[in-house]
């Protein structure tokens, strides 16, 4: 496996236990890394879905700032997914 960013390997890590066994049971063969960057981008889409609400207004310098955190952590955990999944 190539060498992961710290980010996306505290990620890979959190998946094992101590004894470096899977704390979750996938139900077939797929490998870690692509159900971990899986469940990542799940959660990207929930927690920092792609705002396309009409309402929202980027007018006034509160919703820019907002628009641009949202976007810069849905990349960040959508960057983490990618490097996983090319990990193979």
């Amino acid at each position: 496996m190539t060498e992961l960013s710290p980010a996306a390997q505290a990620v890979l890590d959190a998946a094992h236990d101590g004894a470096n066994r899977v704390l979750f049971d996938i139900g077939d063969d797929s490998p870690v890394p692509m159900c971990v960057a899986a469940a990542l981008r799940a959660a990207a889409d929930q927690v920092v879905p792609l705002i396309d609400d009409p309402e929202f207004f980027c007018g006034n310098c509160c919703e820019r700032v907002v628009k641009q955190e949202r976007e810069e952590t849905r990349a960040a955990l959508l960057a983490i997914a990618t490097e996983l999944e090319n990990a193979q």
